[in-house]
């Protein structure tokens, strides 16, 4: 079991070192060379928890989600509906320096993912839980199951083209517009309820 855990923690270590390196220095740098020196482990340690360069990759894009499902789990059960409907869509938006380095990840990994056949099902899966929590939040927000579908097309947009404008702004800007545009949004499917 001990084992198992260590393997674990390693490939998470191994992971975030492949996010960082995604994150400054794009996808052609992502080596084992490369990922080693920055998690500061051998390339012999880094092969033995991913074998394969695509398995790098995978668990890079794979935690990413892994961390924004923690961060959203981790949203006060006590809000009101309109307050946890909030801290839901703020946390998908790359707002920090965590959220700006896993969106650079989701970027370089999912434009990888269009022309690379075995990481395309984490992308796939990474869209779909993208998807679920517009879903959610529209379930949340009591908008008729008739209108579901489209409105989970429109938030998931809107989040989208939002977390890509924001990842554009100049350092130390506010992307506070930005949550102003998803309460606004927010605001309209309730009252079209």
């Amino acid at each position: 079991m001990a084992r198992s855990i260590d393997l674990e923690e390693r490939r998470r270590t191994v992971s975030e070192a492949a996010g960082r390196v995604l994150a400054r220095d794009g996808l052609g740098a992502l080596s084992v060379r490369n990922v080693a020196a920055e998690a500061g482990l051998p390339p012999s340690t880094v092969r033995y928890a991913f074998p394969t360069q695509a398995s790098v990759r995978e668990h890079a894009i794979a935690l990413v989600f892994d961390r924004t499902r923690e961060r959203i789990a981790a949203i006060p059960g006590d809000l009101s509906t309109r307050d946890r409907v909030r801290a839901v869509l703020v946390e998908l938006l790359p707002l920090d320096e965590e959220r700006e380095v896993e969106l650079d990840v989701y970027l370089a990994l999912g434009n990888a993912a269009l022309t690379d056949r075995e990481l395309r099902p984490t992308l796939d899966r990474v869209v779909a839980e993208m998807r679920e929590w517009c879903d959610r939040v529209l379930v949340m927000l009591a908008v008729p199951e008739a209108d579901r579908e489209y409105e989970a097309n429109r938030l998931h947009a809107l989040i989208d083209g939002l977390a890509m404008h924001v990842a554009r702004l100049a350092p130390g800007a506010a992307g506070d517009w930005a949550i102003a545009v998803l309460d606004r949004h927010v605001d309209g499917l309730v009252a079209g309820s």
